[in-house]
């Protein structure tokens, strides 16, 4: 069952001020919801029993009394703040990565345009050849891309060396797809890429964070994922996570789809590779 505590951090960027300032008064006070009643909790949040009411029901919860029931099943003395400290215990650390990964998979398939998506994986499908681009953290993704497409029996490679990117970038013509993956956006080297590709008639496929950036310039298609980085998470699994969600989703697609059997190809390159196993 869903954590009432992830829903809350889901839905708080949609809410008024009056509600976030609920959301924040439980974030910073877990388990004391439950001996307050709805006119103790509005004066503590400066708000009126009727916004406390209207909080509850956008959680999908049928008023105060379920509110305070589902932080109560929950387990309200428990830490619901997904932001590492340096007295967290090793568990309560995977605890909030696990919070922070769950947020980003659920706020991507809220971000993510479902046409774009089918669009996407129909392109790669019928492509003649994809590349795809990828540097820092986003290389591994990219990687992975790869690996998957090339089991499916498609013409993918992957070029994590920015000098390859534009090498690549340059030999591609109509029919083929190159695939951008940053979660800026703005990593100089991967818009390049893309913008050479679309210079010489590549379909072009942009994997990046939702929001305004200089990738989706050179983008025909975009898939957007939904995760926040900081100065101590950058390296955080939550955008590689949704990142890997999306390539994982075109595979499956590919599997089910491409007019080429796919799945003899998975079976023939698994045949191939028992001799590298005991």
């Amino acid at each position: 069952m869903e954590k009432i505590s992830l829903k809350i951090k889901m839905l708080y960027d949609s809410m008024g001020n009056a509600e976030k300032r609920i959301a924040d008064w439980i974030f910073d006070n877990p388990g004391k919801i439950i001996s307050l009643s709805i006119v103790e909790l509005a004066e503590k949040c400066c708000c009126s029993e009727a916004t406390i009411v209207r909080f509850s029901k956008r959680l999908g919860l049928n008023g105060y009394q379920g509110l305070k029931i589902a932080i109560a099943t929950e387990g309200g003395g428990s830490p619901i703040s997904t932001h590492i400290t340096a007295n967290d215990s090793p568990y309560e650390i995977y605890c909030k990565v696990c919070n922070d990964i769950y947020l980003s998979l659920e706020k991507t398939k809220n971000s993510l345009n479902a046409e774009n998506m089918e669009n996407a994986a129909k392109k790669i499908c019928n492509a003649n050849k994809i590349v795809l681009f990828g540097l820092g953290n986003s290389s591994a993704i990219a990687m992975d891309a790869s690996h998957k497409f090339m089991r499916a029996g498609l013409n993918a490679v992957a070029y994590t060396d920015n000098h390859m990117q534009v090498i690549a970038a340059s030999h591609l013509n109509e029919g083929d797809v190159a695939i951008g993956i940053s979660h800026s956006g703005s990593s100089r080297d991967i818009v390049e890429a893309l913008k050479i590709s679309k210079e010489h008639n590549a379909l072009t496929i942009a994997i990046t964070n939702s929001g305004k950036s200089p990738i989706l310039k050179q983008s025909d298609i975009v898939l957007s994922t939904s995760s926040e980085e900081t100065e101590y998470n950058i390296l955080a699994l939550n955008s590689r996570i949704a990142q890997l969600a999306i390539i994982d989703s075109l595979y499956f697609y590919i599997v089910y789809n491409h007019s080429v059997n796919a799945l003899e190809s998975i079976q023939e390159t698994e045949h191939s590779l028992l001799t590298k196993k005991y």
